[in-house]
């Protein structure tokens, strides 16, 4: 829903469901505001349908065009956190040139400051989401419409909630402390002097208690997807024995073995799909692994790509059949991440110095061999890699679909890619960058997996982390995630040969192999290797402790082979989070206190 009025304190797009209606003296001036709602239009049980799903509509953070719904280009607003996720948490560089969109670098490098707009921006749209969820349930509370029936009171709260929770949450790993503004919040400009930790639990337990197991509508929210969130809450509050009570009702205790196909649990199916590459196409969407996440769509009518993931339109290989724009690429550091040993285990504290061959600083038209060593397989569905086939596109072919290789080095970002035989269907060419009609998978049922790994390792339960990571390794393991040759190099449309593109290696943990020592740091490298460019990895690596270690070491790497880091440096007790917008702190008049450090 577009209908909105400005907040003055928060900067964020009041729904027109809040009736906030400004009087005036003068009769002939007394007129409700022309495109404006009047109670009666919303507080019946089609308009409080419409609001929530203005909620759901708000997930992509994008409004107008190719703009964020609070200000700012999409992309700083972008669901899938490829900015503050993957780009500031080192399994991906910025991209292009050094001076495209120079906002990003301070945040490669871990020099954020509180007047970088893109934080202003994120926090104008998260907000948004939690006025549309807040504007849901004040009118859901305020009418009196016989047909909103007892069921539907519980189901659109339930919904407007678990929303609210989620724009919450991204809000409190983001920047720590901020305001909590719920529907019954008369003075908007609150401190943010308390953790909001448990309204977002106390909203996700309303979520988990009342939605059903299944829902008919396409990407809305049930009660084992909320169940899914409430224990990620719970994990990042070190809260480790709650998390395992949830994750315990969702996954099974047993899989039937390892290749196993999930769990069906209340007449609802997850697990992991056979193909790793179903979760980044669009024609396998909401298949059993995806538990929430955000519905895209191509070709919507609207003439713009705002709801084709418009907040990744500038993340495909430059100068290539995709156009624009040669953002968000891999970096070395997770390319060299998928080596594994000769028993097809990865190198989890040494990865670097097992490094993948890869054609930095060497012509498109000069010759270079791609990597003949053992590698997860895993590398191939996420970083496109000279010599290796792009989908059906053809073999990528290196420094040519590369705007600096200089700036952010030799790979392009794959799972953002669709494919050229449905091109026409889930991509979306109606402005100068494309879009797709990729979901953005806020959380899949790997995810799930180790996530519930953690919870047991911490418990001391090593046998059962290691095998819930085993069942992710197992996937991976499988024959139709091997990328095989074009048949012909030149016609990259005809087919897939029998010839693996390299040379994939990739085994179980052995029984035995976690314990108190390695447990831990074999599920986070598993994390890397599973969720890469995903929009995980920074916030992973903060609520670990061990971001300045990982990210420090991170920096010391790369900025030798790339230029893009050379003011990289990780704070500990400070860069854990990011600064508090100083455009809010403004707005409230120093109400807002900023975040330790800045």
């Amino acid at each position: 829903m577009n209908i909105k009025k400005y907040l003055p304190y928060i900067g964020v797009a009041l729904t027109a469901s809040t009736l906030l209606i400004v009087g005036c003296s003068r009769g002939f001036l007394d007129k409700p505001a022309l495109g404006a709602l009047v109670p009666s239009q919303v507080n019946n049980k089609a308009g409080v349908t419409a609001l929530l799903m203005g909620s759901y509509a708000i997930l992509d953070g994008q409004g107008q065009g190719n703009a964020a719904v609070g200000g700012g280009n999409g992309w700083e607003a972008s669901p899938s956190n490829w900015i503050y996720g993957s780009v500031a948490g080192g399994d991906s560089h910025k991209g292009s040139s050094i001076s495209d969109q120079p906002p990003i670098v301070p945040i490669a490098n871990a020099q954020e400051i509180p007047s970088n707009g893109f934080f202003n921006n994120k926090w104008r749209a998260l907000y948004e989401g939690v006025t549309r969820c807040n504007s849901t349930l004040a009118t859901l509370a305020a009418s009196t419409d016989p047909y909103i029936s007892a069921a539907d009171r519980t189901e659109f709260s339930a919904e407007a909630k678990f929303l609210r929770a989620h724009f919450y949450f991204e809000l409190r790993r983001f920047f720590h402390m901020v305001p909590w503004i719920d529907e019954t919040t008369k003075d908007f400009n609150q401190p943010n002097d308390k953790d909001i930790y448990p309204q977002i639990e106390a909203d996700l337990k309303v979520a988990v208690d009342s939605l059903p197991v299944t829902q008919t509508n396409v990407g809305a929210i049930n009660k084992w997807g909320a169940m899914c969130y409430l224990a990620k809450v719970y994990l990042y509050e070190k809260k480790y024995t709650e998390a395992k009570a949830l994750f315990d009702q969702v996954i099974p205790n047993t899989y039937g073995g390892p290749g196993a196909g999930g769990v069906t649990s209340n007449n609802l199916s997850y697990g992991l799909t056979d193909r790793f590459a179903d979760n980044f196409d669009a024609s396998a969407k909401n298949n059993k692994e995806s538990v929430f996440a955000i519905q895209m769509t191509a070709h919507d009518g609207t003439n713009s790509i705002a709801h084709a993931n418009g907040g990744d339109m500038l993340n495909f290989p430059y100068n290539s059949p995709f156009r624009c724009c040669g953002f968000f690429q891999p970096s070395v550091d997770l390319a060299n991440s998928y080596r594994t040993d000769a028993g097809g285990l990865p190198y989890v504290t040494d990865y670097n110095s097992h490094a993948v061959a890869n054609d930095q600083g060497i012509a498109s038209d000069k010759p270079f061999t791609p990597d003949a060593g053992n590698l997860d397989p895993r590398i191939d569905w996420t970083i496109a890699r000279r010599g290796i086939p792009v989908h059906d596109w053809g073999l990528h072919p290196g420094n040519n679909w590369i705007r600096d290789q200089g700036s952010a080095g030799p790979y392009s970002n794959k799972k953002n890619l669709y494919w050229q035989a449905t091109a026409g269907t889930y991509s979306d060419q109606s402005t100068w960058a494309p879009g797709s009609a990729i979901n953005y998978c806020i959380i899949r049922f790997a995810d799930v997996l180790l996530m519930a790994a953690e919870c047991e390792a911490q418990l001391g339960n090593f046998a059962q982390a290691e095998t819930y990571v085993n069942f992710v390794r197992a996937r991976a393991a499988k024959p139709v995630n091997i990328l095989h040759k074009y048949i012909d190099d030149t016609k990259p449309m005809g087919g897939f040969s029998a010839t693996p593109a390299a040379n994939y290696v990739i085994s179980q943990y052995a029984p035995g192999a976690f314990n108190a020592t390695t447990a831990l740091p074999a599920i986070y490298f598993e994390r890397k290797l599973e969720l890469a460019c995903e929009g995980h990895r920074f916030f992973d690596l903060a609520r670990w402790g061990i971001a300045a270690t990982a990210l420090n070491a991170y920096f010391a790497y790369e900025r030798q082979i790339t230029g893009d880091l050379s003011t990289g440096n990780f704070t500990a007790d400070k860069n854990e989070y990011f600064p508090i917008p100083q455009a809010q702190i403004d707005l409230s008049n120093g109400k807002l206190k900023q975040n330790k450090g800045y």
